[in-house]
């Protein structure tokens, strides 16, 4: 079965979306359709801003919900999903290739849900982590025992964990984590504490947006972040996108089950490459790779 997987925040980069603008009129209407809606030119920034400029959550979130879903819209009939996933934020490009959102639908509430995190993370001091080399279970064990907010927040591949809490107890799992035998326990450069309960406000936030936008039963099964496992029904859709902020990422899981459930030829759409790289990781059986835009 065919699978796409959409990328979600990290994946920017500068100049981001540009060829997609000059070849193409669809994709310049839908660019320009989109600095309409978020009511700032997000094109000039994409197109000509610094890595820096790029990095504001507010900025990258949109970014790349436009680049995945405009790029996966060039493709035209070339796309035929039988099943869809994102990681974190690539959950809403999912969702609108799926025809379970409007692309100004998705747009505005991935607007939103940046706005509500980037509150939330100013609420709080806290941060995130990458554990490299340990098994889940020894991860979980460690954020459990260590005082202070610290949770699993994405589970990538077997053997990497991403960490998220208050900067106290991050520093301190870390310390445990490498003494436990991580390869690498390291601090990532983000705002917050993403995917932990410390998103609570932006859950609450952005719930009641969720709540009130139409939502469709999707084309093909979508395999959401907070139960890893097909969705079809726009009610479920509905409480785990809410569910998503503070619930944790469970990728691993999701692409195990996509495979289960017959999924065998994964192409990931949208800027970068990481999806396609953790899929080599999950299960070197299927075949990955990155669409290429004409």
């Amino acid at each position: 079965m065919k699978a796409y997987i959409f990328p979600g925040q990290g994946a920017q980069f500068e100049g981001m979306g540009a060829d997609l603008y000059e070849n193409s009129q669809e994709a310049k209407d839908l660019f320009d359709k989109a600095n309409e809606i978020l009511g700032f030119s997000i094109t000039d920034i994409m197109f000509k801003g610094t890595a820096e400029d790029l990095k504001q959550t507010r900025v990258t979130q949109p970014a790349i919900f436009l680049h995945a879903v405009i790029s996966a819209k060039l493709m035209g009939d070339d796309f035929k999903p039988e099943m869809v996933a994102g990681h974190s934020l690539g959950e809403f490009s999912a969702l609108v290739m799926a025809k379970a959102l409007s692309f100004e639908d998705g747009l505005n509430l991935v607007y939103k849900r940046a706005l509500a995190m980037q509150e939330a993370c100013e609420i709080e001091p806290s941060t995130m982590a990458a554990v490299l080399g340990l098994e889940d279970e020894i991860v979980e064990q460690v954020c459990k025992e260590t005082k202070g907010i610290v949770v699993a927040a994405n589970y990538n591949c077997p053997g990497q964990l991403v960490i998220s809490g208050d900067i106290d107890a991050i520093n301190t799992a870390c310390e445990t984590l490498k003494e436990k035998g991580a390869r690498r326990a390291l601090v990532l450069p983000v705002g917050g504490a993403f995917h932990s309960p410390l998103m609570e406000p932006a859950r609450e936030n952005l719930a009641k947006a969720i709540q009130n936008t139409e939502i469709q039963n999707p084309i093909c099964p979508v395999y959401q972040n907070a139960v890893a496992k097909a969705v079809v029904d726009k009610e479920s859709i509905k409480e785990n996108l809410i569910a998503q902020l503070t619930a944790p990422v469970r990728w691993t899981q999701s692409i195990q089950q996509m495979i289960t459930d017959g999924g065998t030829d994964f192409t990931e759409i949208g800027p970068g490459k990481v999806l396609t790289g953790l899929m080599r990781k999950i299960d070197r059986s299927v075949t990955a790779s990155k669409a290429e835009m004409n």
